[in-house]
């Protein structure tokens, strides 16, 4: 009974990447699922579910993302404060608003929903604007989000 053993990695083993994603342009979901396969460390081989393998993002130029059709009119943010009845506001107001929650919502709910991912969240810097203030960590531009054929 002799086989090979899975890999699993361990806390603090895995060197995480600094990566640079220039939203402008790119659409909300392609960019968000990408983004969130990072934060988790699907993209690597050593993945382990139950430890952090994943790299930090920083985006930039959040306010120039795009949603396709009349998403930015009929897509509808809805949340409870406590008192009766809900808030509500269309994604155009989000974004006149606050446009880098549009994003971090999106990638929020494509991470796991435990402890985990709120670590994983942390991991995400978002930018309105063409710069940011993480020079020193080095990152690496990376293209995502944008329509790719394998053929």
């Amino acid at each position: 009974m002799a086989g090979t053993k899975t890999y699993m990695a361990k806390p603090g083993e895995v060197e995480q990447k600094w990566w640079v994603v220039d939203a402008e342009g790119k659409i909300l979901g392609r960019l968000a699922s990408e983004i969130a396969t990072i934060l988790m460390g699907k993209h690597r081989p050593t993945y382990t579910p139950h430890v952090d393998t994943g790299d930090f993002v920083i985006v930039t130029n959040v306010e120039k993302i795009v949603l396709t059709g009349n998403k930015w009119t009929n897509k509808v943010y809805t949340w409870y404060t406590g008192y009766p009845g809900l808030r509500s506001e269309t994604a155009a107001r989000r974004r006149s608003r606050e446009p880098e929650a549009i994003l971090r919502h999106a990638v929020r709910r494509m991470l796991p929903k435990n402890k985990l991912a709120r670590k994983m969240l942390s991991k995400l810097k978002i930018y309105v604007g063409p710069t940011h203030e993480h020079q020193a960590q080095q990152p690496q531009p990376i293209d995502l989000g944008s329509k790719q054929t394998n053929k």
